[in-house]
C-alpha cells in the first residue's frame, strides 16, 4: 500500500492525516500549541514549537499504523494563512515570534496606506482589502520594531513567508524556500493579475523582494523531506481554505464550500474571471495542479470556532465544544438574544478593524445557556452575511452550500445555518476536506489519482433542509443586523 500525508497546521493545532491510495482517510493525529498574547490585540505562535509540533504528529501517525516511510510517495502541506515568520537564512532560527493572522498591532501601519492612497492599487492588484489580516504588514512591522533584523535585511540573511514556507525550509534542511499562489495571494504583497510579487507595494513598505519565496502552482515539486534516510516528495502546498475548496471538489464555477474552524471562511470557485468585489469580499487565487489560475471570491469570518473556545476557556461555561448541541437544543428560542464575535475586528462585509466583540439583549432571566446558544447562532449569521453579498458580487443564487471543519459536526448549527439561509446545507462524510484537498494536489502531481477520482470520493453525510418560515427568519436576522451595526467603530482610531 502506497501513502499521501498532509500536514495540516492550523491556528491551534498541528495535524498529520494519512490517507491510502484510494483516497480513503485513515488516521488523524493532532496536537495543540500555545497562543501567545504579549499585549492587548496582538497574537503570536512560536515558530518553532509549530515546527515540532507538526513534526512530532507526523512521527505519531506513522508509528501508530506501523508504516515504513517508504511507503510515503508524498507528501501535503496546508497551513493557517497569512500569518508570517521571519527566519534567519543561514541558521534557520526565527527572528521573532510569528504573527498570526488574528493580530491587530498593525492597524495604524493600514491607516497610513489607506492616507496614502495605495488602498485602490492593492484591491484590483491584489484583489484584498487594506487590513492588518494580511501578511505585508506583519513583515513590515518585524523589519521596523525587532533589533537588528533590518540590518540582517541589509546584509541578505534574512527569509520571510507564511506557514508553509517555514515548514518547507526546514523539512528540506534549509534547501527550499517556496510558497505556492495561494498562499502568496493572502499576502497583500502578490500581483495576482501578473502572478509576481508586486514591485510598487513592496517599494512603498520598504520590504525586499529578495527575503520572499519563489512562487509555485499548489501541485508542484516543493523539494524532498529527507526523513531516517528515506527522500520524501513534498508536492502538494495549499493556504487551508483553498485546500478545502479543492478537497470539496468544488471544480465548477460558482461551487461554494464554508469551512467552520477557528473563523468560518467561505469560497466561490469564479474558474478564469478575477472577479472584483463590489461589497467588501476578497479576489484571491483558488488551488491549482498547472500554471492556469483559478479565481475565487472569499468572504472571512475571524471569529467561529475560536467564539466556542472563549465559552470554555475564558467564560467557562462549558467543559467542551461538544456541549453546545445540547445546550442549545435544550432552550426552546432566543428572545432577540445575539452575541456578536468581534473579538478580533469585523471580517467581511464590514471590514472595521476597530469593532469589538458584545451582547445585546440581556435581560434579568438570561443565563450561561442563552450566551451559548447566541454564540453558537452567530457562527450562522455572519456566515449569511457572507452568502448575502456574494451572491451580489456573482450574480448566482445559492441552492446548496458545502460545509466542513469541526464545528459542521454540531446539528443544531448547520440546521439553523440551513433555516437562515433558506438553502440545504450538505455535510459530508470526510469532513477534513483542508487536508484531504492538500492530499489530492500531492497526490495528483505524484500521479496517484485525478480529479474524477476526487469527485468519485465525495460521500453525503447529511443534507439539512430549512425549516422556518420566512417572516421568522427575516426577523432573527433583521435582529443580528442591529447587533453588528452598535458594535462598528467601538474603538476610536
Amino acid at each position: 500500500m502506497k501513502y499521501v500525508i498532509a500536514l495540516d497546521q492550523g491556528t491551534t493545532s498541528s495535524r498529520a492525516v494519512l490517507i491510502d491510495e484510494s483516497g480513503r482517510l485513515i488516521d488523524i493525529k493532532q496536537k495543540e500549541f500555545s497562543q501567545i498574547f504579549p499585549n492587548r490585540g496582538w497574537v503570536e505562535h512560536d515558530p518553532l514549537e509549530i515546527l515540532n509540533s507538526q513534526i512530532k504528529v507526523f512521527e505519531d501517525l506513522l508509528s501508530s499504523n506501523s508504516i515504513d516511510p517508504k511507503s510515503i510517495i508524498s507528501l501535503g502541506i496546508t497551513n493557517q494563512r497569512e500569518t508570517t515568520v521571519l527566519w534567519d537564512k543561514d541558521t534557520g532560527k526565527p527572528l521573532y515570534n510569528a504573527i498570526v493572522w488574528q493580530d491587530k498591532r498593525t492597524a495604524n501601519i493600514c491607516e497610513k496606506i489607506k492616507k496614502d492612497g495605495l488602498e485602490e492599487y492593492i484591491k484590483e492588484n491584489t484583489g484584498l482589502v487594506v487590513d492588518s489580516y494580511f501578511s505585508a504588514t506583519k513583515i513590515k512591522w518585524i523589519i521596523d520594531n525587532v533589533d537588528g533584523v533590518r540590518y540582517k535585511v541589509k546584509k541578505n540573511k534574512v527569509l520571510a513567508g507564511t506557514i508553509d514556507s517555514w515548514l518547507i525550509y526546514n523539512l528540506t534542511s534549509f534547501k527550499s524556500h517556496f510558497t505556492d499562489f495561494t498562499n502568496a495571494s493572502r499576502t497583500m504583497l502578490f500581483n495576482i493579475k501578473s502572478l509576481k510579487w508586486d514591485s510598487k507595494i513592496l517599494s512603498y513598505l520598504d520590504i525586499p523582494k529578495s527575503i520572499l519565496p519563489n512562487v509555485l502552482p499548489s501541485s508542484s515539486d516543493f523539494g524532498t523531506f529527507n526523513y531516517k534516510g528515506c527522500n520524501i516528495p513534498i508536492n502538494g502546498v495549499a493556504g487551508d481554505q483553498q485546500s478545502a475548496l479543492f478537497g470539496q471538489a468544488c471544480f465548477e464555477d460558482g461551487m461554494v464550500k464554508n469551512t467552520y474552524g477557528t473563523g468560518c471562511f467561505l469560497l466561490m470557485n469564479t474558474g478564469k474571471k478575477m472577479n472584483l468585489s463590489q461589497n467588501g469580499l476578497l479576489t484571491t487565487i483558488a488551488c491549482s495542479t498547472t500554471k492556469s489560475i483559478n479565481y475565487a471570491l472569499e468572504g472571512s469570518v475571524f471569529i467561529a470556532g475560536a467564539a466556542i473556545q472563549w465559552l470554555r476557556d475564558s467564560l467557562k461555561v462549558i467543559k467542551s465544544a461538544s456541549e453546545t448541541e445540547k445546550i442549545a437544543n435544550s432552550i426552546l428560542e432566543l428572545e432577540d438574544i445575539y452575541v456578536v464575535p468581534a473579538f478580533a475586528g469585523l471580517g467581511a462585509p464590514y471590514w472595521d478593524m476597530y469593532s469589538r466583540g458584545a451582547i445585546f439583549g440581556l435581560t434579568r432571566d438570561t443565563g450561561k445557556d442563552h450566551i451559548v446558544k447566541a454564540t453558537l447562532e452567530s457562527l450562522a449569521y455572519q456566515t449569511k452575511d457572507i452568502i448575502d453579498v456574494m451572491e451580489k458580487d456573482s450574480n448566482l443564487k445559492l441552492q446548496s452550500l458545502k460545509v466542513d471543519g469541526g464545528a459542521c459536526n454540531n446539528n443544531y448549527l448547520m440546521q439553523f445555518q440551513s433555516d437562515i439561509l433558506n438553502a440545504d446545507v450538505l455535510r459530508p462524510e470526510i469532513i477534513e476536506s483542508t487536508a484531504m484537498g492538500v492530499g489530492y494536489l500531492a497526490g495528483i502531481y505524484s500521479s496517484l489519482w485525478d480529479k474524477n477520482k476526487i469527485i468519485s470520493n465525495q460521500k453525503i453525510n447529511k443534507i439539512f433542509k430549512p425549516n422556518i418560515d420566512s417572516k421568522k427568519r427575516k426577523k432573527l436576522y433583521l435582529g443580528w443586523i442591529k447587533a453588528v451595526k452598535r458594535t462598528l467603530n467601538w474603538i476610536e482610531k
